[in-house]
């Protein structure tokens, strides 16, 4: 900077040379001792010898020069913009002052273009930064080309070519840097004062254009320019700990790309060279701090030296102090401190420390401005953390941030910044992740485009290259999964092989590569069979193998997939050699995994699978042995178990049943335990669904039949009560005990919250197979058992997912028998299960697969009723029913002493929900069907039949009505609805307390939610929608929408007491899921709803009026108020109103469905009353002076049913009715 101080003898402006020369003065005193004040008087006299200068003076530019000089310098002291933006201003009217060919021009011409960068660095303004660059240009243009500064010209126009590359990121301006330091360093040859600074220069832009296209050999020149460099700068030179920085920062570059651990350990001793040259109190120190940590750390993530990773905190941590709030270095700390933080809760899964880190990258992300060039990757690291988050403690709102931040971070990219393409794959991956936990397709699709699109920003030869093809391969692996389409996969496998070929043989990716490529041409072999696809996925495991040396972690997993490609290629071939030596491999494999590993139990199944094969060829006894001595070890597993581990163990239970061995109890037992801890393990979500029923498939009903042929018949009530309606059990019934749980107090509270979480963390654990989780699982483990334990200590909560006994599952038929019916694969039995006494068995005459067929025909007849007369077919179907499954569980009920008319449950199974026991009889004359001896329920297990009955309401607490007339607002329309409604409220109006009818535009989807949450009692007329492929999907028709059956899960208020579903198909199943009843009846009960009434199929409108007015007549009891304990004999009086004229498939189309029941004797006599008074005034109304004795005959019958069902349930009659009344009754 050039100030001019002047001397003048008798000018007649001597006053302002004089106050300019006083300002000159006063800076050298400013520069001694640093008083503030003095600088303030340099600006004033500057000022004032301007101001005293005439305005056509020569030296004009001169004076305006050292004014904005001294204004820029006072700016850069205190950060005065007005100073600068004045200081600006000066050099314009000094450079219009001096033309072309002022021999001050390039000095001014410079002087503007420092102040104006120095305004852009403060605001930003490309408009500004654009100037400077034109200015430089100017002032590199003016002087010849021997000038001696030629080189620093050159060298300033770099500079300000380099912020506007880092702002817009052109390539031509990065190129036209390098051209520009390669110039600049030719005029500084050997010898020269800056020669080390070109050099430096040079070598940062080159690196800088190696970061943006990956050229190695960019990097390679810039590192070698760096060391010239350190070469000419001597241990006492200024800048040598800056070049020992910048070199190691390259070498650090290089490592990255070519993975040299010599490159990455001289970068830290060089970063530790440097930290040596800068004592606390330099000016750098924190900056050497920060670039040792981050060296440190990166030699962390290639040995895993936890002390490298100490230390790089530790540095992290001083170079923060260093850094106080309002430094301009701050955030990049809070950052760099977080990411080495989450290492560390990578390695050690301590909480504390990613939630510091994720709370420290949001203080890094706050003190950055929106422009600011380090938001994109703030955001980037934000993100992964709360990934991680996510992936530990399942909260969706961590993953949804994670997607939405990716999404930031691409929106401040450019399509040309170097990072986008990192950016497009981040996001792809959590999108990958959310489509995983949620199935939601979209995501995926949108993770294969962002893959695509980042494939395309990466030419030939990019270090990113070979992970992204990988990454769109994994996708589109997985988008074939899901729809099967071949050319999917195909172009996975391509990408696949195009990702191996980019890897050198030592890369730390390779075996990766090499595991995908061989799961996809596994895929490729089951889809095609191509037998050289499986010969490729035998050779590609081999060299997997190869890069596992003994001793290296993963080596027993790419053992295992050794062997089971090799077994595969036996099953096709059937070369002894190929089974042999997988089972060597299994051995070895299995003997390498630690006992808590996740994948133990998978290993022993691949083990035992490969023994039996050999068995079935050879038949030696020793392999038999030696696959049940192996499956055994699972009834000891030391954890929870995993999904995995229950297909294990189902497999074991398959295998042993068929061979007939004695551990096939035992395998059942421990699949069904491992069911329950799986369940445990799952979040309670409509997601689930279909990994429970594919997990449980039949094996409740499997272990029925095993128990019934080992003659433990309490053994199969129950394992088949604890394995069959799993799904609901876990909405319902699992859920349960936590909110009790949490009811109990603080104590329950913080023990549910404890129960959650560990689930959770475990869940993940276990399913981490990619890696050893043993340590984590075994501590998970430890700490799981001990939180179950303390739940199980307190009172109400002893057998916290422990199987329910048998002693307490009897308490269900307390009220009347319960009738298990079972189909399996081996075999179809009953089992009759009375209040006292082992249950009885009851052999059924029919197969799995006859019951199948019966339940098909049946089906298929269902969807013709009411469209055509079927009623011969149906009774065929019918007498089928009774004659091998329902009459012979009757003669076990009469040899039982179980007299006509009682109350009886059936609990069916598999198939046999699918069929209308209730309706089963002869149906010949002087034959009773099943309706005429016993009034029949539904229960969905014992275990929901008894919980019920705990929450019965004896209050008298108001009754609240809703009747909700669903009619969609296109399609077919409802006619009888709005009669229906009006039965409904004549019935019920004057009795209950509140009565509310939602009819028209007022029954949408919402408003019948609403309902739902504020009433105890429902009826609802509407189509009912059975979804037979997405049964959470079948739906009630309201007039804005269908309301589905997930929607009303989510409903879950608990005191509801009665719904009517007058609807058809609402107590119809699924065939696809016969184990999983998710019909629109089950999902009412779920709901809250203590007992429901639904049907099987179509109902006729008159018959739905009928049989809701008679219904409801015998719903409310003698003290006038609705009591659901009465649904189910109101619903036999109803019926049986309807008479014989109707066809029979609207005689038994309703079923009641219920969780309780509670006898009360008022009931039975008033019922009695009720028949008689019908009977007698349908005579008198028919003109008869007096009954008829035929009259009187099927009076005494229904009083001889009722009696006899009262007795049942008593054991003797109630001296409360008045025996006069029936005398008068009868005399009438």
């Amino acid at each position: 900077m050039c100030r001019v101080g002047l001397k003048f003898y008798g000018d007649p402006s001597h006053r302002s040379l004089r106050s300019n020369n006083r300002a000159f003065s006063l800076r050298n005193k400013f520069l001694q001792q640093g008083i503030v004040s003095d600088f303030d008087r340099v600006v004033a006299h500057h000022r004032a010898a301007l101001e005293l200068l005439p305005p056509c003076h020569y030296n004009r530019s001169m004076f305006l020069n050292n004014l904005a000089l001294s204004l820029r310098e006072r700016f850069l002291q205190h950060r005065i913009m007005s100073d600068l933006d004045e200081a600006i201003e000066l050099h314009r009217t000094a450079i219009l002052l001096r033309p072309l060919d002022h021999s001050e021009r390039l000095l001014s011409l410079n002087y503007l273009a420092a102040s104006l960068h120095d305004r852009f660095k403060q605001r930003g303004l490309m408009s500004d930064l654009d100037e400077v660059i034109e200015l430089r240009r100017a002032a590199l243009d003016l002087p010849p080309s021997c000038h001696s500064n030629r080189s620093m010209f050159l060298n300033n126009l770099a500079i300000c070519l380099e912020d506007r590359f880092r702002h817009h990121v052109n390539m031509s301006d990065l190129n036209e840097v390098i051209e520009l330091h390669r110039a600049a360093l030719l005029l500084r040859p050997p010898g020269h004062l800056d020669r080390s600074l070109s050099l430096n220069n040079l070598a940062a832009s080159l690196r800088e254009r190696f970061l943006q296209r990956g050229i190695t050999s960019d990097l390679d020149e810039a590192i070698a320019l760096h060391r010239d460099a350190l070469l000419l700068r001597p241990p006492s030179h200024s800048d040598r700990s800056s070049s020992l920085n910048n070199l190691a920062i390259c070498l650090q570059d290089r490592f990255q790309q070519c993975v040299n651990m010599a490159d990455l350990d001289e970068a830290i001793e060089l970063h530790r060279a440097a930290l040596l040259l800068r004592p606390p109190g330099h000016s750098d120190r924190s900056s050497s701090l920060n670039n040792l940590a981050a060296s440190l750390r990166e030699r962390f993530l290639q040995r895993g030296i936890m002390s490298d990773l100490d230390d790089a905190i530790e540095l992290h941590r001083e170079a923060l102090l260093l850094r106080p709030p309002g430094h301009s270095d701050r955030s990049l700390s809070l950052n760099n401190l977080a990411l080495s933080l989450r290492d560390k809760f990578l390695q050690h899964r301590i909480m504390s420390n990613l939630d510091e880190a994720i709370e420290l990258h949001r203080g890094a992300l706050e003190l950055l401005p929106s422009g600011h060039s380090n938001r994109s990757i703030f955001l980037n690291n934000l993100a992964a953390s709360l990934h991680d988050r996510f992936q530990q403690q399942g909260i969706m709102s961590d993953l949804d941030e994670a997607v939405e931040l990716h999404r930031a971070v691409l929106e401040l990219l450019p399509l040309c910044h170097s990072n986008r393409s990192s950016s497009l794959s981040n996001l792809a991956a959590s999108l990958h992740n959310r489509f995983q936990r949620q199935g939601i397709m979209f995501d995926l699709d949108e993770a294969i485009g962002l893959h695509r699109a980042a494939l395309e920003l990466l030419p030939p030869g990019h270090s990113n290259r070979s992970m992204i093809l990988n990454n769109l391969a994994t996708s589109l692996h997985d988008r074939f999964q899901q729809q099967g389409i071949t050319s999917e996969l195909d172009e996975a496998i391509k990408l696949q092989r195009a990702a191996l070929e980019l890897l050198p043989s030592y890369h730390s990716n390779r075996l990766m590569f090499l595991n995908n490529l061989a799961a996809s041409l596994h895929d490729r072999f089951q889809q095609q069979g191509i037998m050289s696809d499986l010969d490729e996925v035998i050779e590609l495991h081999r060299v997997a193998s190869l890069l596992h040396p003994p001793g290296h972690s993963d080596r027993s997993s790419s053992l295992n997939n050794l062997a089971a490609s090799l077994r595969e290629r036996f099953l096709q071939h059937r070369i002894m050699s190929d089974l042999d030596e997988a089972i060597e491999v299994n051995r070895t494999a299995l003997e390498l995994l630690p006992l808590y590993h996740s994948d133990r139990s998978m290993f022993i199944d691949n083990l035992a699978l490969s023994l039996q094969d050999r068995f079935q060829q050879w038949g030696l006894q020793p392999d038999l042995d030696e696959v049940f001595s192996l499956c055994s070890q699972l009834s000891h597993l030391p954890h929870p178990a995993s999904r995995t581990d229950l297909g294990v163990a189902q497999s074991w239970a398959a295998s042993a049943h068929d061979l007939n061995h004695d551990s096939a109890l035992l395998a059942y037992k421990t699949a069904l335990k491992f069911l329950d801890q799986q369940v445990a393990l799952l979040s309670s979500s409509l997601h689930h669904f279909d990994v429970i029923k594919e997990a449980v498939s039949s094996l409740a009903a499997d272990a029925f039949s095993c128990s019934v042929r080992h003659d433990a018949l309490t053994t199969a009530v129950e394992l088949v009560e604890q394995g069959r309606m799993v799904f609901w059990s876990q909405l319902a019934c699992f859920s349960t005990p936590l909110d009790e749980l949490s009811a109990s107090g603080d104590t329950g509270i913080a023990l549910a919250e404890e129960f959650e979480r560990l689930s959770f963390r475990l869940r993940n654990a276990l399913d981490k197979s990619a890696e050893d989780q043993s340590p984590q699982i075994q501590q998970l483990s430890m700490q799981w058992d001990d939180i179950v334990s303390r739940i199980r200590t307190l009172h109400g909560f002893s057998r916290f997912l422990l199987p329910p006994l048998f002693s307490d599952l009897q308490e269900a038929a307390e009220y009347g028998p319960v009738i298990i019916l079972n189909s399996s694969q081996y075999g179809c039995d009953a089992l009759v299960v009375l209040s006292t006494g082992d249950p009885i068995h009851v052999p059924l005459n029919i197969t799995q697969t006859a019951v199948s067929k019966l339940s098909s025909e049946f089906q298929s007849l269902a969807k013709q009723f009411g469209s055509c007369d079927c009623e011969d077919e149906l009774v065929i179907i019918l007498r089928q029913l009774w004659a091998v499954v329902v009459g012979p569980v009757v003669q076990v009920l009469r040899e039982c002493m179980i007299h006509p008319g009682s109350r009886i449950w059936w609990c069916p199974t598999a198939e046999f929900t699918l069929l209308p026991i209730h309706a089963a009889g002869p149906y010949k004359a002087n034959r009773d069907n099943l309706s005429d001896i016993y009034i029949s329920s539904y229960t969905l297990t014992l275990s929901t039949l008894i919980r019920a009955r705990k929450h019965v309401s004896r209050d008298t607490s108001p009754q609240h009505f809703v009747a909700i007339g669903g009619d969609p607002d296109q399609g077919r329309e409802l006619e009888c609805v709005v009669p229906e409604l009006a039965i409904v409220a004549e019935c019920l109006e004057p009795v209950v307390s509140s009565f509310t009818s939602l009819e028209d535009g007022d029954a949408t989807v919402q408003g019948a939610l609403d309902a739902l949450n504020h009433n105890h009692w429902l009826h609802l007329a509407c189509h009912g929608i059975p979804n037979r492929t997405q049964p959470f999907e079948s739906s009630f028709a309201m007039r804005d929408g269908p309301l589905m059956i997930k929607d009303i899960v989510q409903s879950d208020r608990q005191d509801r007491e009665f719904a009517f579903l007058s609807a058809c198909h609402t107590a119809a199943g699924d065939e696809n899921s016969p184990a999983e009843s998710i019909h629109l009846a089950a999902a009412m009960q779920f709901s809250g709803f203590r007992s429901v009434v639904g049907s099987m199929w179509s109902v006729n409108n008159d018959v739905a009026h009928q049989v809701a007015y008679t219904f409801y007549g015998y719903l409310v009891d003698s003290s006038g108020r609705m009591d659901c304990t009465r649904a189910a004999v109101a619903l036999h009086e109803a019926v049986e109103s309807l008479g014989k004229e109707i066809p029979i498939e609207q005689q038994i189309v309703f079923v009641h469905v219920v969780l309780y029941t509670v006898p009360v004797m008022n009931l039975i006599y008033s019922c009695i009353v009720n028949s008689i008074t019908d009977i007698v005034y349908d005579s008198l109304e028919h003109g008869c002076s007096r009954v008829p004795n035929k009259t009187v005959y099927e009076i005494s019958k229904r009083m001889l049913k009722l009696t006899l069902a009262a007795r049942s349930a008593y054991g003797e009659l109630s001296q409360s009715l008045n025996p006069n009344l029936v005398i008068f009754l009868f005399s009438a």
